[in-house]
């Protein structure tokens, strides 16, 4: 029997961070049951059970347990972090989270070389990630077109890695990649998200705002699956304005540090910190007011979910109003997920 194991991999850079489950998933070998779980979703005692019970068909088993983040609770985090101290033999377990931080305890119950932070690429290494991808696949691209695909693409090797193989389906590899074209397929190609809504709102671009909500409505997102992603970027233009009050909002390696190493995410919240005055009372506006419609959408049901995220979007590209004196915001609503 081979000893059990846990890893902690924290951090906002997907692409990377998927490439080290992918390396531990290959060395597993063939004979592989994996098993995901969502902190929040499944209980503690539901995760700890399945990783206890053997399995009768697999040599070795993998388990995954997202948004890390959200385990909280005092006797989660001291039923799984028992756990961790003494995995179940043959079975693999690997804590993920956007953040880079989680309950110290869990973090303690990890060796120091499985636990692993992966930062986002500063925008040099970016480039020349991009830049290196086309080369390889037999193109050339110069500097400009390299600006584009960053501009239009989030930020991480996962995602850069996924438009950037649907943009070898389309170009010709007889001439230069030019700006132009990439410009013209993804933004046909983009997938809208929260972070493109929160980009929208940033800009203070009413009708995109509301196109782009209804645009998720229309291909099945509820807002409970929208709202989240909204908070985190509230969450994040908090950090971002306190290193503005420090006079560090210029400086690389502190705004990496909070997760804001491109360009365009550094411009929406640069964008958002100039439009939104007071600065820092608006996005705690902004995010009690969207847990007040995160209530609403949940208990009003779903017909009016279309009127009450139009003008929840309307409410933030305006800028919300600051809550009253002493008003502690209702519960924010979770965080960006993996």
């Amino acid at each position: 029997m081979t000893k059990g194991r846990c890893y902690l991999f924290l951090g906002p850079e997907l692409g990377e961070k998927q490439d080290a489950v992918g390396e531990i998933r290959r060395s597993l070998g063939g004979n592989l049951e994996e098993t995901s779980f969502y902190a929040g979703d499944t209980a503690a005692t539901d995760m700890v059970a399945a990783l206890r019970n053997g399995s009768l068909f697999a040599d070795t088993r993998l388990f995954s347990i997202k948004n890390a983040e959200a385990l909280k609770k005092k006797d989660e985090v001291e039923l799984l972090a028992a756990y961790m101290e003494a995995p179940q033999q043959n079975t693999v377990l690997i804590l993920l989270s956007e953040e880079t931080k989680i309950d110290k305890r869990l973090e303690t119950a990890v060796s120091g070389a499985d636990k692993r932070i992966f930062w986002e690429l500063f925008e040099n290494r970016k480039a020349e990630w991009v830049a290196g991808f086309f080369r390889r696949e037999g193109y050339s691209i110069g500097p400009d077109a390299v600006e584009t695909v960053l501009e239009l693409v989030e930020n991480n090797t996962g995602a850069l890695r996924r438009e950037c193989s649907r943009l070898v389906l389309f170009l010709d590899k007889k001439k230069p990649v030019e700006a132009a074209d990439l410009e013209k397929w993804l933004s046909h190609s983009r997938e809208e998200s929260a972070f493109t809504l929160f980009s929208r709102i940033a800009a203070g671009d009413m009708p995109r705002s509301i196109e782009t909500v209804h645009s998720l409505l229309a291909a099945g997102e509820s807002p409970q699956g929208i709202l989240p992603g909204l908070v985190w970027c509230y969450r994040k233009l908090r950090d971002y304005l306190v290193l503005a009050e420090s006079g560090a909002a210029h400086n690389d390696f502190e705004l990496r540090k909070i997760g804001l190493a491109s360009k365009k995410a550094l411009r929406d919240y640069e964008n958002a910190a100039r439009r939104f005055q007071p600065a820092m009372e608006a996005a705690s506006g902004a995010l009690a007011l969207i847990a007040k419609y995160d209530l609403l959408t949940r208990s009003l049901g779903q017909a009016p979910q279309n009127i009450l995220m139009d003008t929840l979007v309307c409410k933030l590209v305006t800028g919300p109003a600051q809550p009253p004196p002493g008003d502690t915001p209702p519960s924010e609503t979770g965080g960006r997920g993996a």
